[in-house]
């Protein structure tokens, strides 16, 4: 039958009009799924604090001044020193000359210091993590660094390596630049900053979170997310600390742009060098999220970046199985023995593995079984006796699709027997072995009658 070509392009039109439609009022496609917000800073990284698992990534490799995020690693080393009976909360930080002048910068953040006035470890701390100050931080550095703040950056830069931040690059306690420091510079030329990359801070931060006890991390992350307090700078002088953290839920009306639930640290920084910068957690229910932003146009600007990341997180990623206790494997459900009563045991997956997964690209993971080979003879079996529970292997995931990988080691679990195999005694292999041969000359010949003919 014939069509004319102005019916033929008119069906073709309409076809592709549909096409259009379907796709413009589809709720979510595939690849949406997968990009997650557009952020508007030189770098940027969220974290599932739970996993270690990334899941938006900007630039997060990039070495970048951290401006005040340095004094993370500060927090860190005093958390460390509490934890292992080094200091106490009611310790006194002394106050040198170096410290003293760097309390009176205006410039700087913070306030004024006294040289004759005995400051604990616990006031001090809040002066570190509050109104972020420069001179608090120095005095913590040459509290545990043996007076000098050097010694204190040599362990800054130690310990970074042991927690696997392998770009970072520390040359005071502070994160103020050596232009700004001059005669108090710590280490560095008279132009070096202090550099980390987005990945390192996520994960200093998740150390944060995860390496001392409960009470002292609840402790830290209190002050944290104290929006205002006074604090005691010397006989009947009063400073009140402002926290720089505008998206903490303690701010009034005026900061209802930036607030946000469940947001309870961590830190911020600012230098002409860095930009704005924030690194942020925000809690809630069992789900909690790290962020780090760097190099925002402005201050305000940093933590609406962070909302954005947040919002991401909790409303377009949802945590799903992806194994199972107990799975077991086609093709692997069992392991075949020798020397035992029992020829095969079952092995099957010891626990599970729940992440955290953008939705729509749950279908992108799967397992992927990893058997240890060196348990094994060289016919693939293995030998008995056999304990139940025994680790014969392990599962790790794989992804297909767009996968940013994890701040710390990605997850693996057991697989391991589900039976025990005792070992057949030696009448009962011998038997066997008998049997095994006779097998075999009966085969043979067999074999040898079918080629007559």
């Amino acid at each position: 039958m014939y069509v004319s070509r102005f019916v033929r392009q008119s069906i073709v039109l309409s076809i592709v009009s549909l096409l259009i439609i379907a796709t413009l009022f589809h709720p979510r496609s595939a690849a949406a799924a997968t990009n997650g917000p557009s952020i508007q800073a030189k770098a940027a990284i969220l974290v599932d604090a739970n996993t270690g698992k990334i899941l938006y990534a900007k630039n997060i490799d990039e070495k970048l001044p951290p401006a005040s995020m340095t004094k993370l690693m500060t927090e860190y080393l005093i958390m460390k020193a509490l934890a292992d009976g080094k200091i106490k909360w009611t310790t006194t930080v002394p106050v040198d000359q170096k410290v003293f002048e760097l309390s009176r910068n205006s410039t700087f953040s913070g306030f004024s210091l006294r040289k004759d006035y005995k400051y604990s470890v616990e006031s001090m701390f809040d002066a570190l993590l509050i109104p972020s100050s420069n001179a608090a931080a120095v005095a913590f550095a040459e509290l545990l660094g043996n007076g000098n703040e050097s010694n204190f950056v040599d362990q800054m830069n130690q310990t970074a390596k042991k927690l696997g931040m392998k770009d970072t690059v520390y040359i005071n306690a502070s994160g103020l630049d050596n232009v700004d420091l001059g005669k108090y510079k710590a280490q560095g030329d008279d132009n070096a900053t202090d550099l980390l990359t987005p990945r390192d801070l996520a994960m200093l931060a998740y150390h944060i979170m995860n390496d001392f006890p409960k009470d002292l991390t609840q402790k830290v992350l209190k002050v944290a997310s104290t929006t205002e307090k006074d604090f005691q700078a010397g006989p009947g002088e009063v400073d009140h600390m402002v926290n720089t953290n505008w998206m903490l839920t303690g701010f009034g009306d005026n900061m209802r742009d930036y607030k946000y639930e469940g947001v309870d640290g961590l830190k911020t920084g600012f230098t002409s060098l860095a930009g704005y910068c924030f690194t942020g957690s925000v809690q809630r229910g069992d789900k909690r999220f790290i962020s780090v932003v760097m190099g925002t146009k402005s201050e305000g600007d940093r933590f609406l970046q962070t909302k954005k990341l947040y919002d991401y997180g909790f409303q377009q990623v949802a945590d799903k199985q992806i194994v199972k206790s107990g799975q077991t494997f086609k093709g692997h459900t069992t392991l075949p023995v020798t020397k035992g009563k029992e020829d095969h045991v079952k092995i099957a997956v010891k626990d599970g593995i729940t992440l955290p997964v953008a939705e729509g690209n749950e279908k992108n993971y799967k397992a992927v079984l990893h058997l240890n080979k060196s348990l094994l003879n060289k016919d693939g079996k293995l030998e008995a006796p056999v304990k139940k529970g025994e680790k014969v292997g392990y599962v790790t995931i794989e992804s297909k699709g767009q996968d940013y990988g994890y701040i710390n080691n990605p997850p693996k679990v057991d697989v391991v027997t589900q039976g025990q195999v005792d070992k057949s005694n030696g009448f009962v292999l011998m038997m066997r072995a008998i049997g095994h041969f006779i097998s075999g000359i009966f085969s043979g010949a067999i074999d040898m009658v079918k080629g007559w003919f």
